[in-house]
């Protein structure tokens, strides 16, 4: 399909298509604005509509950015003050922050709680509780004891901090150590936000919130380390967001964070060879799987990539059709186009 295709952009704009998002922004002669495809202000005439592949070409064309889609923004980036609160939290788990503090510090308790739900699957204050068991987790595998965990991590009393254990963890803190905990994350980036998840051995997935497989995938990761996910943070975070950061400015090629990637020796193989794809360049499933040493096994290999849980770090979204065609990608093919395209003009 011709992704650029004035029909077709008009088409994804009419059915708010988020697959195009990032690809193309539409400006609207009428209004003088120019909007993102998903955005949700009325569609105007076909007629009426001209398309831009950046926002940049759209400001020198004359154009407003829309009041309702704000097309300059990273898509459902994190306010700055939802920063502030989840850097305060990361700092001290302990800390509880009830609705009479956010007003407080003027931010309205409804707003932050949908902001959570939508990104975080959970309310504001269950996200606090979860991080403050996740803490409380690692320090009884650390040695410490139970009561010790409880109060220096915010419980008033062991019985509620037993009790919110066993609902998270499914056993009780002092049978804790036979139990692992993966760490989860959510981190900004141009093609939107992405969930990461981390143990003590490295990342062991990345992926962008809206991919479709993303439940399935927490639960056989979990199953397979026998974990529980939880907020909470991770050393390895950091490092995961300097590199992405540097990725998307131009200024990194190549990835060094440490990756814990559980899966069959076939899939090991083939998450490896994708690691060997050089920056900029493409590889058919064909080519891969000769790459491997299986030239009969393309189908398998296509499986594998799409069992990669490590978006972007593991760059499956340089493995193409072998007519040159973008496949499946399971962050979508617009990003699929953006990264290819952007590392072809960045080298």
């Amino acid at each position: 399909m011709d992704l650029f295709n004035e029909d077709v952009m008009y088409n994804a704009l009419v059915e708010k298509d988020s697959t195009f998002e990032g690809l193309f922004y539409a400006g609207v002669k009428t209004t003088g604005i120019f909007c993102r495809p998903t955005c949700r202000a009325r569609k105007p005439k076909r007629e009426n509509v001209e398309f831009f592949k950046k926002a940049k070409e759209a400001l020198a064309s004359g154009y407003r950015p829309c009041k309702i889609c704000k097309p300059l923004e990273k898509p459902d980036h994190t306010p700055g003050y939802i920063r502030e609160i989840l850097e305060e939290l990361a700092e001290d788990p302990s800390v509880k922050l009830r609705e009479q503090n956010l007003r407080d510090r003027d931010i309205e308790p409804h707003t932050l709680r949908r902001w959570f739900l939508k990104h975080h699957g959970m309310t504001f204050h269950a996200y606090q509780r979860m991080l403050r068991i996740n803490t409380a987790f690692k320090k009884i595998k650390n040695g410490e004891s139970v009561t010790t965990a409880a109060y220096d991590t915010g419980y008033d009393s062991l019985s509620g901090f037993n009790d919110s254990f066993k609902s998270v963890f499914g056993l009780s803190p002092s049978n804790s150590r036979i139990k692992q905990v993966l760490d989860l994350s959510r981190m900004d980036t141009p093609l939107g936000p992405m969930i990461s998840c981390a143990n003590e051995q490295g990342i062991c997935l990345l992926e962008f919130t809206d991919r479709r497989m993303l439940g399935s995938e927490f639960k056989d990761i979990a199953k397979r380390l026998n974990a529980s996910i939880t907020p909470g943070d991770n050393p390895h975070f950091e490092r995961l967001k300097t590199q992405l950061s540097e990725y998307f400015e131009g200024k990194r090629k190549q990835f060094d964070v440490p990756l814990f990637t559980p899966g069959s020796e076939f899939q090991q193989t083939v998450w490896t060879q994708l690691q060997t794809i050089p920056y900029a360049s493409t590889r058919s499933y064909k080519e891969q799987a000769a790459a491997i040493g299986k030239p009969d096994a393309v189908r398998a290999v296509a499986n594998a990539n799409g069992m990669n849980r490590i978006a972007i770090v593991i760059p499956c979204h340089r493995v193409i059709g072998s007519d040159g065609k973008l496949t499946g990608y399971g962050g979508g093919l617009w990003r699929k186009k953006y990264l290819l395209d952007f590392e072809k003009s960045n080298l």
